[in-house]
């Protein structure tokens, strides 16, 4: 990526692409207080630059059916580069697995998992865990209260809010 300066308006773009990636381009100048052509032409800019990576609707896992969340420590017997490779390739292509993190020290990778339920469950354990002879130990933390999910970033100068679930026109 090349070195690419924020100014403010950047940052108030970025802001509210956070809180709300619908807006339309009208709306989105309107908020950040720009024309919409500067709106558009920073946004391209953002994108090109690799800043703005998608846009993606969060979704209710809940309402979907996905009721269950499991925070996963995963420990390899080998921890070579290959090895490594290996099993996160496997990881990241399960649908259960909304997030996948090597770490260190201590296990291998920390996986985010979402299934409907503890036999949607087990048989995300069958696929990935127990069929692999390189996994060594498996810790699960279950999920009893989830109290945030905000996949946000601060930015500097800007302060957390919530805009309104109405557009600006």
């Amino acid at each position: 990526m090349n070195n690419l300066t924020l100014d403010a308006t950047d940052l108030r773009l970025l802001d509210l692409l956070q809180q709300d990636a619908s807006l339309s381009n009208q709306d989105l100048a309107a908020a950040a207080h720009v024309s919409p052509a500067t709106c558009l032409r920073r946004v391209r800019r953002l994108v090109e630059a690799g800043i703005i990576e998608r846009r993606v609707a969060l979704l209710s896992h809940e309402r979907l059916g996905h009721g269950l969340t499991a925070i996963v420590e995963i420990t390899l017997d080998r921890q070579g580069a290959e090895h490594l490779a290996a099993f996160e390739q496997r990881a990241v292509a399960d649908p259960a697995v909304q997030q996948s993190y090597r770490v260190s020290p201590g296990p291998d990778f920390v996986l985010v998992v979402w299934a409907a339920d503890m036999p949607a469950y087990q048989a995300l354990v069958q696929r990935l865990f127990t069929q692999d002879a390189n996994v060594r130990q498996v810790k699960a933390y279950f999920s009893v209260q989830r109290a945030k999910f905000e996949p946000a970033i601060g930015l500097p100068g800007v302060q957390a809010r919530a805009i309104s679930a109405s557009p600006v026109r």
